[in-house]
């Protein structure tokens, strides 16, 4: 072959192959700076966007936003921090997000969608943390509280303009100390180590001082695991001084009569594991950005599960508390918000539907005297009617009211708010109630322990009545209402979880709310 062709022929195959050789190292081209370049959004909006998106990008001239990268990475630090407040930071699109972010070489059409995406995740975090990933009306049939609104389009150019998203997103959480207390007590929870291993705590009889065994061993452990016992005093099987005192505290902070002696509920609680109390402070954190998210200057609180009623003001300052009793679960006190308008001194007690069904109807079925026996008068219209004449065939035709009186149902005083659900604060005649651990044992309404004191705090305004008025009124016997010159207002609240000086806090749920919630909260 003649040596010119040979040279022709290597020539040929030599040059595809270094085109080849030099597409193969050809490296991409960086166009990170894109992400930080303004660029035009209106025809990368996809048809499903959000109105409030929608509103937010023509408000910014139709172009990407996130064009700061501190901004950008602050967002992806906060949803990534969202573990702390119980929600999910899958739901806040992190994966994707982080992709984006991490990407060199992009191009204008991804930009826009990551812009978007941004956008998206931002207005979906703020409004979660604001009032709840869940809407409570969604949940449960009695629960009414103040809506709350917020504009996160106006935060979100906040955010940006002065590059602090983290901190404007951190507004969006409820202020409260109890909410921080949750997040500390998740944080808290997250760091204990697996509690699989020890042994469940097998009830038999109340084990008490001196006692001892495998079970007092269990018991000492799982003191131990919640730091109500120091490690030390937990390595025998001893029922001793220290053993007595740790219990106690473990009582108190389950709100469980402290009496040093564990008992068939103070063993249920001891059985809880670590996993179990995080789904309570996780249900918990979300009912609090339900709650109002400020309780303003003065505010009574009834905290239904801890059977309690706490006056606060400033938001942060408890002045007094009460014992309560609640509804039971067949009839459940509701949750919300209202104000307290109105006292009513030796109240007349209008038979509730609920009542009339499971309790007044069937014992009067039985024996008419019923009636007598708790002073009750029947209605029809205005006008009333003789027991005997009564048709037990149709027991819901007529209204039933219970004469003022110490054995009245209220009691000598009852504060009324306006409310869907027919409820209010009262007195009771069965003060011996309030010596009872638990406590849900009411129709719906909420029985206050030394309701005068209360109603002393409500009227402080007044220089007209005090006290003393008050039982002059009382003593009258005659039912009186007293139109308050200033209202105060009254929220009732569901929370299970909370921390504060003591430690961590729980509470049973007596309305078997945690768990359902908690489901829809991981879905």
């Amino acid at each position: 072959m003649p040596k010119a062709v040979i040279i022709l022929l290597s020539l040929l195959f030599l040059f595809p192959s270094c085109k080849k050789a030099g597409e193969a190292n050809k490296k991409p081209v960086n166009t990170a700076y894109l992400k930080d370049t303004p660029l035009p959004v209106a025809s990368g909006l996809p048809e499903d966007c959000t109105a409030s998106v929608k509103e937010f990008y023509g408000a910014n001239g139709s172009k990407t936003a996130w064009t700061n990268s501190a901004c950008r990475k602050a967002l992806l630090a906060t949803i990534k921090d969202a573990e702390s407040d119980g929600l999910d930071p899958k739901d806040y699109n992190q994966d994707s997000l982080e992709k984006f972010e991490a990407l060199t070489s992009i191009t204008k059409e991804e930009c826009v969608q990551y812009d978007i995406l941004l956008t998206e995740s931002f207005t979906k975090l703020a409004t979660h943390l604001f009032k709840g990933k869940l809407k409570p009306r969604g949940m449960y049939r009695d629960w009414a509280l103040a809506p709350k609104t917020l504009n996160t389009n106006k935060l979100l150019a906040e955010g940006l303009e002065s590059h602090d998203v983290g901190e404007v997103l951190g507004r969006c959480r409820p202020k409260h100390p109890i909410y921080a207390g949750l997040r500390k007590s998740l944080k808290y929870l997250d760091g204990l180590p697996d509690d699989s291993a020890i042994d469940k705590i097998e009830f038999k009889k109340p084990l008490k001082l001196n006692d001892s065994g495998a079970v007092v061993a269990a018991i000492k452990q799982r003191l131990d695991y919640w730091g109500d016992l120091p490690d030390e005093k937990a390595k025998d099987s001893l029922y001793d001084h220290a053993t007595a005192k740790a219990v106690k505290k473990f009582q108190q902070r389950h709100g469980i009569y402290a009496t040093g002696i564990v008992d068939s509920r103070t063993a249920e609680a001891l059985n809880f594991t670590r996993d179990e109390r995080k789904t309570q402070i996780v249900v918990n954190l979300e009912r609090w950005r339900w709650f109002p998210y400020d309780f303003g200057k003065q505010a009574i609180i009834v905290n239904i599960p801890d059977y309690r009623l706490t006056i606060v003001e400033n938001n942060k300052d408890t002045l007094d508390t009460y014992k309560v009793i609640v509804g039971k679960p067949d009839r459940r006190s509701p949750v919300l918000y209202s104000s307290i308008n109105q006292l009513v001194i030796n109240p007349t007690w209008t038979i509730p539907p609920t009542y009339l069904t499971k309790d007044l109807a069937p014992a009067a079925i039985k024996d008419t005297a019923h009636f007598s026996h708790l002073n009750i008068k029947i209605f029809r219209g205005k006008k009333e009617v003789r027991v005997a004449e009564w048709d037990s065939l149709k027991p819901d035709h007529y209204v039933y009211v219970q004469s003022p009186g110490s054995y009245n149902s209220l009691g000598r005083i009852k504060f009324n708010f306006r409310n869907g659900y027919y409820v209010y604060l009262h007195d009771t005649n069965h003060r011996e109630y309030f010596k009872k651990n638990y406590r849900a044992l009411s129709s719906g309404c909420v029985r206050v322990e030394d309701p005068f004191r209360l109603a002393e705090y409500v009227l402080h305004d007044d220089k007209d009545l005090n006290r003393e008025k008050l039982d002059e009124m009382v003593a009258q016997g005659d039912t009186q209402y007293v139109g308050l010159k200033k209202t105060t207002p009254i929220h009732q609240l569901y929370w299970t979880a909370w921390m504060d000086r003591d430690g961590l806090q729980f509470r049973n749920d007596i309305y078997n709310l945690d768990k359902a919630l908690y489901d829809k909260l991981r879905k």
